[in-house]
């Protein structure tokens, strides 16, 4: 870190023996010169930029607004944050309408898939079952949440269904030639075992060296790998056990609802 002047006079240019520093190419020296004045929406402005390091944007962003608001001010004075903080929050807004948009979506396709406007709903309970592997990968790994795991979070919204779909289409076949809901829910579950386990497998493989390498650009695939082999883990876990569960249940009010 450059901590003074004579810091930045000691900044070696090239590498070598002996090495060139910035004082043998230049004189670097202490000056005053004229003060200006910035404004934005006509309004007196002073603006203080800073550096990150070994820390993430969101994180410091909200400290930095914390410590803020305890220094006394003017009243009509305000601080706000821009820069990458600025963009940052705008990507967040941007993702969140993005993933309602493509759970909306895969609702809409599940729907005219199903011609049931009752049966995407369970279906889509696969989908909060995947956030939980993400939310306990993102507390142990000690990861901040950003804009990548919020891609992974949209890609997972149109993945994790899959299985979900596998199982519910294959109970209403067994349904239709004559199986009791019990033994078609049973039947569904042992058949398709196999089949959903080898699709998660394969994903979970394929994403498998984007998780483990540390090359450049590695923090920005990380967080994305992450987000989408421990969501799609932990979905299919939890799918398997949840999904017949609750299309029992489902299925029993359904037929209750309908004898009344």
């Amino acid at each position: 870190y450059l901590k003074n002047l004579e810091d930045l006079r000691q900044l070696p240019i090239t590498e070598g023996t002996p090495p060139v520093r910035l004082c043998d190419i230049a004189k670097i020296m202490e000056s005053v010169g004229p003060s200006d004045i910035r404004r934005i929406g006509q309004k007196r402005t002073a603006i203080i930029t800073a550096n990150i390091q070994g820390r993430d944007l969101g994180s410091t962003s909200a400290e930095v607004m914390e410590k803020l608001r305890e220094v006394e001010k003017p009243r009509e004075f305000f601080i706000t944050l821009g820069g990458q903080n600025r963009e940052l929050t705008t990507s967040y807004q941007s993702l969140r309408f993005a993933l309602f948009l493509a759970v909306f979506l895969v609702y809409v396709v599940m729907a005219g898939q199903f011609e049931s406007i009752w049966l995407p709903f369970l279906v889509m309970f696969s989908v909060p079952l995947a956030f939980i592997g993400v939310i306990l990968a993102l507390y142990l790994t000690n990861t901040s949440l950003s804009v990548t795991v919020f891609l992974g979070g949209i890609v997972l919204a149109g993945i994790v269904v899959n299985n979900a779909i596998v199982l519910i289409d294959y109970t209403n076949q067994l349904l239709a030639r004559g199986f009791s809901l019990s033994d078609a829910i049973i039947t569904a579950g042992s058949v398709r075992l196999r089949p959903i386990l080898m699709t998660t497998l394969t994903t979970v493989l394929g994403l498998l060296p984007m998780l483990i390498s540390r090359g450049e650009g590695s923090e920005l695939r990380y967080p994305l790998a992450l987000t989408i082999v421990t969501g799609l883990s932990s979905s299919t876990l939890l799918t398997l056990w949840v999904i017949p569960m609750a299309n029992y249940m489902f299925s029993l009010l359904i037929t209750k609802a309908t004898k009344k």
